[in-house]
């Protein structure tokens, strides 16, 4: 027997000052949804959860919750001033005797209940709101940007947390590896109308790619009918005295349908330019150590970094990235231990705080009132990069509107406080980025292209992240702070960290070790002396991060090539993903022999 939905929408409708947010929008959430929730910055994803969970009334239509059927919501911005503690606020609602429910998810978000609402952060009141929703565990989830403010280790639970449970959910996040993860079907927010997809957020980009693709090609050839009838229009009047009236209102149809299509807004132009060449040598760090009372930030810890090189810094929060990069650049001294700067640097900072933006400012004087963008004598102009520019007109290149220009900086949302102090950043010319949680509330198209504008720039960054795929994608070295003064650095990103630090290793040394046979033990045996050389010896212990890797792309590839229709659609997509499958394969093969042999010897 089919079980009834757990929430639908019915022909919603809803205006803010004038311009329809939706319109006629109907969904359906079904028992067990797993759904990713995406959209541009300011589409409307966060205002359709909200209608969702009942928090904002539309204008017109009907929100549909079956009797019995509970639904929650993560608010982004919780009032707590009833509560003392957040615990207190994350406990409300329990049935006596369930308090455990809660400490069960504070262990698992690093979340302290005992924390005083006074002195919490916005990050703690966030996890507070997250910790009570998925302790009270209702039958739908209404998650917006569960992530941020999570550490990667936190993440990695709260996916597992969503993995294995039954409630459906609907999720909004900018967390590529999160959706892909947990996600089975995709609403898509764009210009007012709802999409669903029925398959996660993975293939997502190539959907919206396609639709994109359909829609402008359906657009050129309305434009070129148009063209056709406005000629047939002016130039029929002097073959004929009286013109077919009803084709020319059906050239005022045309034209109509036309002017009421809405055009897709366009993309942050973000650009870097490189300041003055740096010296191949930009830091080098030697035997760092700092401590805050009895907590060690970092013990003996040594980094270089090369002109060009992409760092990034992982680690729980509260473990000390933060710290360390500012003692990397100078601005906090070492208790022991040296860095040395490199020459020609022109440093340029994202600082997670977004503390640089004045809440209370404006965005015009956020822009006009920074030393470093004024231009002399001109109140509406900011140096952007060496050129003098409207500031309204670069704001633009940020996608913000001509209101917003006057608008308190307080009044824009998370993704909206990120676009801003990228534009201040991106005025000016530096050579050295630090990049202190730059994704949290950023879109994934804005992701995508502040990545492409990373790869271009001449400079070196650095980076704190807990975006798994950004890291993946952009990093070059990754240090990973893991407490009590431990830093290790590791070449490449999130994924090559993961497969070479030493908890992984062991285990795929021990998955891939022989086992012994009783029959051939022999106690007389004595133990063979190591005859490898210091070459064989590091390929030896590099081996088990490469099988790794291999047996996670030809999983990927598997998976590619499991497609029904690939191999009809898509013929050379099809052989390329073929040819890369028995390549990996063959490749693996020789390295297990290879380790074998090496295990053998050692």
């Amino acid at each position: 027997m089919a079980r009834a939905p757990l929430l639908q929408l019915n022909r919603i409708s809803l205006t803010f000052g004038g311009d329809p947010v939706f319109d006629d929008l109907s969904l359906v959430i079904q028992p067990g949804d797993r759904v990713a929730l995406v959209g541009r910055n300011g589409s409307g994803k966060s205002t359709l959860m909200k209608v969702m969970a009942g928090l904002v009334e539309a204008d017109r239509g009907e929100r549909i919750v079956p009797a019995g059927v509970t639904v929650g919501y993560m608010e982004q911005d919780p009032d707590l001033s009833a509560f003392a503690t957040l615990g207190d606020y994350a406990a409300q609602g329990l049935p006596d005797g369930e308090a455990y429910r809660l400490a069960v998810v504070a262990e698992g978000l690093k979340f302290n209940p005992e924390t005083p609402v006074a002195t919490a952060s916005g990050g703690e009141r966030r996890r507070a709101a997250l910790a009570k929703l998925l302790a009270e565990a209702p039958e739908l989830m209404l998650l917006d940007e569960p992530t941020n403010h999570l550490d990667i280790q936190a993440i990695e639970w709260l996916e597992a947390e969503l993995a294995q449970t039954r409630a459906g959910f609907v999720l909004i996040s900018h967390d590529r590896a999160f959706l892909r993860a947990l996600t089975k079907a995709t609403l898509w927010i764009d210009r007012g109308e709802v999409r669903r997809r029925e398959s996660g957020f993975d293939g997502f980009e190539e959907w919206r790619e396609t639709i994109w693709a359909e829609e402008d090609e359906a657009r050129h050839k309305l434009d070129r009918k148009i063209k056709a009838e406005a000629k047939w229009a002016v130039e029929g009047i002097s073959a004929r005295r009286k013109r077919n009236q009803g084709r020319v209102r059906a050239l005022q149809a045309l034209r109509a349908e036309r002017a009421s299509q809405i055009r897709r807004q366009g993309t942050a132009a973000l650009e870097l330019e490189s300041g003055p060449v740096s010296g191949k040598k930009v830091i080098e760090a030697k035997g760092l150590t700092k401590t805050f009372g009895d907590k060690t930030i970092v013990r003996d810890f040594d980094l270089r970094v090369l002109r060009g090189d992409r760092v990034a810094f992982v680690g729980p929060n509260g473990v000390g990235k933060t710290t360390l990069l500012k003692m990397l650049t100078g601005d906090l001294p070492p208790d022991s231990g040296s860095v040395s700067l490199g020459t020609s640097l022109e440093i340029a900072v994202f600082d997670q705080t977004r503390s640089a933006l004045d809440p209370e400012a404006t965005l015009w004087d956020s822009l006009t009132n920074d030393p470093l963008m004024q231009v002399s004598g001109a109140s509406d102009q900011v140096m952007v990069r060496g050129v003098p520019r409207h500031v309204v007109g670069y704001l633009k290149d940020f996608l913000f509107t001509d209101a917003q220009a006057r608008a308190p900086v307080k009044s824009l949302s998370g993704g909206e406080k990120a676009r801003l102090l990228l534009a201040r950043i991106m005025a000016r010319s530096s050579n050295l980025l630090i990049l202190d949680e730059p994704t949290n509330d950023l879109d994934v198209e804005t992701l995508d292209l502040l990545q492409d504008t990373l790869g271009e720039f001449d400079g070196t960054v650095l980076l704190v992240s807990h975006d798994r795929d950004f890291i993946d994608r952009v990093a070059t070295t990754t240090v990973a702070m893991e407490g009590n003064g431990r830093a290790s650095v590791y070449p490449g990103g999130w994924s090559d960290y993961v497969a070479q630090r030493p908890e992984t290793v062991d285990a795929a040394a021990a998955a891939l070790r022989p086992a012994a046979r009783k029959e051939d033990a022999k106690p007389a045996d004595k133990p063979k002396a190591s005859g490898l050389t210091f070459t064989e010896r590091k390929r030896f212990d590099d081996l088990p991060a490469l099988m790794e890797r291999l047996q996670a792309e030809i999983a990927k590839l598997t998976e590619f090539l499991a497609q029904p229709d690939l191999f009809t659609k898509e013929p050379v997509k099809f052989r390329k993903a073929s040819d890369g499958l028995t390549e990996r394969q063959a490749a693996l093969q020789a390295a297990e022999e290879e380790w074998l042999a090496l295990a053998d010897r050692a």
